[in-house]
């Protein structure tokens, strides 16, 4: 047995909160946003489990969640005095990080920032702690720890800069889910791909950490096989931007899903609609749910957002698509951002028309949000229009980052919380529900 001669707390800053007074009372009281609100925010860090999969031997390891930030909680970490915190965090909460780095390495901690904002931004990032991972730590990990044992700690480690610590899936380690108290979660995460070859213009995640890639089936069964053994009949929600890209690949996933006693969910696209094997397949496997970015109710708005301006090109099969999908049994969880450069005032009525007229099951509205490291980003900080340097505390999906261009941010914020009130309401959530239980009842199929 290995003597364990070194700690590390890993720490997910978990939680977004909205700073939109207004937002934040309303989401008290509308069902169908506080719902996916409160799974998203219980999700666990599946990257930091990830990279404690690959921890030396003699290290200890430890996970945890902060979303409120108690001083007493705090100074109980620090009083166990780890050789090294990680944290990972989104935009949203890296200010926050910030301000915990530096009192952990004021107590002499050493502090390694890690995640989306870091990878994004890591420049920044490196300002705030001893060593800062970009892109992908899998393999980054176990060289930190020990350059770390070494006295020789480098300020940054990038997966984007050197290949070398690229994650080849094919040679991947199952996550330390043994690491979570099962009981505090109504689902856990599972990776099956990472990132997304359509690579919009909006989208954080997309290449922010790594270029498009599948895991073996073979991983994914292993991966599984250990979720089960300690959650019988879990929920799994997929942490991938688009899962079924590769149609041919995916329906070999779909069939080993079909072995397991689960539920589960995830993002994909529109055109999963165009293939009636995967979609019975999807049935087969027990899928809950899929959340597919619509993104808008205009399809001006679609207009070169993507590589080769598919989403635009899909426009017009939208509500047959939608109706294809969820006659399968499976919801269908549209998304929709608001405050594209073409949306004026009136998108929002045409967003709340277009929503009542089809029969999505479920729906999450957002506001456009220029994250670091996208081409939205830079186009809006090249044309001067966001709202300062260090916006990060509102990076939120529900705040007003930046200077609409067909309207003012009070009438974008104003805009956006009629539109919630309205497609969030009780009786609202429960017509879509019954137009979903209608369909599987009266169930058809459409050319598409």
């Amino acid at each position: 047995m290995t003597l364990k001669n070194h700690k590390a707390i890993l720490i997910s800053m978990s939680g977004v909160r909205v700073h939109n007074t207004r937002l934040m009372e309303l989401g008290l009281t509308l069902p169908g946003f506080v719902e996916r609100s409160n799974v998203i925010a219980s999700l666990p860090s599946l990257g930091l489990l990830s990279i404690a999969a690959y921890t030396p031997a003699n290290w200890e390891i430890e996970y945890l969640e902060l979303d409120q930030l108690h001083d007493e909680e705090i100074n109980q970490l620090i009083d166990r005095q780890p050789d090294l915190v990680a944290f990972s965090a989104l935009t949203a909460r890296i200010n926050e990080t910030y301000l915990l780095s530096a009192k952990f390495r004021k107590a002499g901690i050493t502090v390694v920032i890690g995640g989306l904002h870091a990878s994004a931004l890591p420049e920044e990032a490196m300002l705030h702690a001893d060593s800062v991972i970009q892109g992908e730590g899998e393999l980054i990990w176990p060289v930190l720890l020990q350059d770390f044992e070494n006295r020789n700690l480098k300020p940054l480690y990038s997966s984007l800069k050197d290949k070398a610590y690229v994650c080849n899936l094919n040679e991947y380690k199952t996550p330390r889910y043994d690491l979570l108290d099962i009981a505090r979660y109504n689902r856990l995460t599972l990776q099956t791909t990472r990132g997304c070859p359509l690579n919009c213009s909006f989208c954080a995640a997309s290449r922010t950490i790594s270029s498009y890639k599948k895991k073996p089936i073979r991983q994914i069964e292993k991966e599984l096989d250990t979720l089960h053994e300690i959650w019988p009949r879990p929920f799994i929600e997929l942490a991938d931007d688009n899962t079924f890209v590769d149609k041919k690949w995916s329906k070999d996933l779909l069939r080993l899903f079909r072995k397991y006693k689960m539920k589960w969910f995830t993002e994909t696209d529109i055109s999963i609609a165009y293939d009636d094997e995967l979609l019975q397949l999807l049935k087969e496997s027990n899928c809950a749910q899929v959340l597919i970015g619509l993104e808008t109710a205009t399809q001006e708005s679609l207009h070169k957002i993507d590589r080769n301006n598919w989403k635009y090109r899909q426009f017009d099969n939208y509500y047959k698509a939608i109706d294809k999908i969820q006659s399968y049994g499976i919801s269908v969880n549209g998304c929709f951002i608001l405050g594209f450069d073409t949306d004026t005032t009136a998108t929002f009525e045409r967003t709340e028309q277009f929503i009542k007229n089809s029969n999505l099951s479920e729906v999450q509205i957002t506001i456009l949000t220029p994250f670091p490291g996208t081409g939205l980003y830079r186009q809006l900080k090249q044309e001067g229009r966001l709202i300062s340097e260090n916006y990060w505390e509102k990076c939120t999906l529900f705040d007003v980052t930046y200077r609409p261009k067909n309207m003012t941010m009070e009438e974008m914020t104003e805009g956006f919380q009629k539109l919630m009130q309205s497609i969030y309401s009780p009786e609202e959530v429960k017509k879509r529900k019954q137009k979903f239980r209608d369909l599987i009842k009266n169930k058809y199929t459409l050319p598409l």
